[in-house]
C-alpha cells in the first residue's frame, strides 16, 4: 500500500489548487472527489476574479487587496480562460452618495498595485452607449475594472497540472472513513459507481470538502470540533441578451446589496447572485422562485426595459461554505478564509471558506502550515506559471484564433474562439489533421463534436454529457435535452481511457 505525503479530500477549487500546488512542491499527493470536478461550489459562482468591491464596507481590507493583487498574477496565467471585463456602477441618487462610491473605487484601484487593467472613470450615461439600456434617470456612472474566469474549466485545469506533475486523481470515489494514527492517516474509499473499494496511506490529511466540509470532520472522520461553516447560498439566472455592449453592470439594491449583470455566453446575460442561508443538503441547492424574482426586479429597477419571465432561460445556485464566524446576516459573513490544522496525532488540515479569487494563496498558505508536518522539498513557485493551454501572452486570443482558422478553414469565427477560449493552445492538438468539419466525427450539435467529447473524456476526466455540458462548457444553453440525452449515450457506449494530461 503506497504511502503519500499528502491525501486531499474535495475536487472543488481549493482541494484541486491545494493538489497542483504541493506535486509542484515534490510532494506525493492523492486526491478523491466524490463527483465530478467543481461539480458543486466551484462550478457555480459569478465567474469573476474580483477583489469584491462590496468587502470594503465590512473592512475586509486584507482580502480585498489579496484578491486585487491576484487578478493579474491569475491572468497571466489562464488568458484562455479569464480576461479584462469593464463594470458600470450607476449612481443611484437613493442610495450610497457619489463621492462614497468614488472614494471606495479609488481604494479598489489602489490597493492592489494594478499594473495591466485600467483605471476608473467617470461616464455620462447620457452619451455613453452603456447608458442606452437603462432609465433615463440614471445620468452618472463610475467604470472600473475586474475580471471574468471560466471557473469549472480553473478547476479541471489545476487537477490536469497536478496529474502532469505526479498527483493521483480519483473522481467518483468518496472517501468513507479515515482511521488517525499517531504519523499517518488510513483512508477508506469507494467508487460510487463501480461500488470497488481502496485503501490508502498518507502522511497528512487535507480536508477540503466546500459545504461538505464540517460532514466530514464530523461524520467521516469521527472528530468533535467545535468550528463548522454558515452555508450561504448564492443563486443565478441567465437571461437571453439584454444589452448590446460588452461591458458588465454592478447594481445597488434598495436593500443595501449589490447585483451583477454580465455579457454571458455571447447571446445571453448572467445576473447574479444572493445571499441566502441555505438549510438542508447542499447538493440540493437551486434557485427558488422568490431568488429569481428577486434578482429579475433588482436588475429591471434599473432598465428602461424590464425582464420578463419568458427571457430567463437558466438558473442555477451554488452553496458557499463560509466559516461561521457569529455574522448576524448572510451578507456580513466573512469571505475569508480559515485554515485550522488538528496536530492530535497524524497532521490534518480542513479548509473553510475562500474565494475563487484567491484558491492559489489559499493553496500556498494551506501547504505553509502542512508542508512543515509532512514534509517535502520546494517552496512556493505556483505565481505566474501557465496553466494546461494557457502558455501564451495575455492579448493572444485573437493570435490564436486567426491561426487555428488558417490551419481549418472550415471553422467560423465563433467556433474558432470557442475553442480557444475553452482550450488556450491546447486547441492545435484537439484539431490535428483536420481539414473538414466531417475529420471530426459526430457532431453532436452546437459545434461540439467527437473528437472534442472524446479529448474531454481522455484528458479532463469528463464521464457523462453534464460534464461536458455544464461544466467543461456551458453548451447546455445550446444543445436540445435530445441532443444531451444523445451525447450522453455515445459517452456511456465508449470505454474511457484516461491518459496523462497533455503537458502545457
Amino acid at each position: 500500500m503506497k504511502m503519500y505525503d499528502l491525501f486531499v479530500i474535495g475536487g472543488g477549487i481549493n482541494g484541486c489548487g491545494i493538489a497542483r500546488d504541493a506535486a509542484g512542491r515534490g510532494l506525493s499527493v492523492a486526491l478523491a472527489e466524490m463527483g465530478d470536478l467543481a461539480q458543486a461550489t466551484s462550478s457555480s459562482s459569478t465567474k469573476l476574479f474580483h477583489g469584491g468591491l462590496r468587502y470594503l464596507e465590512y473592512y475586509e481590507f486584507r482580502l480585498v487587496r489579496e484578491a486585487l493583487v491576484e487578478r493579474e498574477t491569475l491572468l497571466r496565467a489562464m488568458p484562455h480562460i479569464s480576461w479584462p471585463l469593464r463594470f458600470v456602477l450607476p449612481h443611484h441618487k437613493g442610495l450610497r452618495p457619489a463621492w462614497l462610491l468614488r472614494l471606495g473605487l479609488f481604494i479598489y484601484d489602489h490597493l492592489g498595485g494594478r499594473k495591466i487593467l485600467p483605471a476608473t472613470k467617470t461616464l455620462d450615461l447620457r452619451k455613453h452607449k452603456a447608458g442606452n439600456p437603462l432609465k433615463k434617470s440614471f445620468q452618472r456612472a463610475f467604470e472600473y475594472s475586474d475580471c471574468w474566469v471560466e471557473d469549472s474549466r480553473l478547476v479541471v485545469l489545476n487537477a490536469r497540472d497536478a496529474q502532469a506533475r505526479g498527483a493521483t486523481i480519483m473522481t467518483r470515489t468518496k472517501v468513507t472513513g479515515a482511521e488517525r494514527q499517531s504519523d499517518h492517516w488510513i483512508i477508506e474509499t469507494e467508487d460510487v459507481q463501480s461500488g470497488e473499494k481502496q485503501t490508502f496511506q498518507a502522511n497528512g490529511l487535507v480536508n477540503a470538502g466546500g459545504p461538505w466540509v464540517e460532514s466530514v470532520i464530523r461524520q467521516t472522520l469521527g472528530i468533535n470540533s467545535s468550528e463548522g461553516v454558515r452555508l450561504v447560498r448564492g443563486s443565478h439566472i441567465v437571461t437571453k441578451k439584454l444589452f448590446n455592449h460588452d461591458k458588465a453592470y454592478i447594481f445597488q439594491g434598495s436593500d443595501g446589496r449589490i447585483v451583477f449583470a454580465i455579457p454571458y455566453e455571447t447571446d445571453f446575460t448572467l445576473i447574479g447572485t444572493t445571499d441566502q442561508d441555505h438549510e438542508g443538503p447542499a447538493s440540493e441547492a437551486h434557485c427558488t422562485p422568490d431568488e429569481a424574482l428577486y434578482l429579475s426586479q433588482a436588475v429591471s429597477e434599473y432598465l428602461e426595459r424590464p425582464i420578463p419571465a419568458s427571457e430567463v432561460v437558466w438558473s442555477y445556485s451554488g452553496v458557499r461554505p463560509l466559516y461561521d464566524d457569529g455574522a448576524k446576516s448572510a451578507t456580513a459573513a466573512t469571505r475569508d478564509y480559515v485554515l485550522s490544522l488538528d496536530k492530535t496525532g497524524a497532521p490534518l488540515l480542513n479548509v473553510f471558506g475562500g474565494k475563487i479569487t484567491t484558491y492559489r494563496r489559499l493553496a500556498e498558505a494551506a501547504l505553509a502550515k502542512i508542508q512543515p508536518e509532512v514534509g517535502g522539498g520546494e517552496g512556493n513557485w505556483t505565481a505566474g506559471v501557465a496553466l494546461p493551454g494557457g502558455d501564451f501572452p495575455v492579448d493572444g486570443v485573437q493570435a490564436l484564433v486567426d491561426s487555428l482558422k488558417e490551419a481549418h478553414p472550415f471553422l467560423d469565427d465563433r467556433w474558432a474562439l470557442r475553442l480557444v477560449r475553452a482550450y488556450g493552445a491546447e486547441a492545435v492538438s484537439i484539431l490535428k489533421g483536420a481539414q473538414s468539419a466531417s475529420d471530426l466525427g459526430a457532431d453532436f450539435g452546437a459545434t461540439l463534436t467527437e473528437r472534442e467529447v472524446r479529448w474531454l473524456m481522455e484528458n479532463e476526466y469528463a464521464r457523462t454529457a453534464e460534464d461536458i455540458v455544464w461544466r467543461r462548457s456551458k453548451l447546455g444553453l445550446r444543445l436540445s435535452s435530445d441532443e444531451i440525452e444523445r451525447l450522453d449515450t455515445w459517452m456511456q457506449s465508449v470505454v474511457p481511457v484516461q491518459t496523462d494530461p497533455v503537458e502545457a
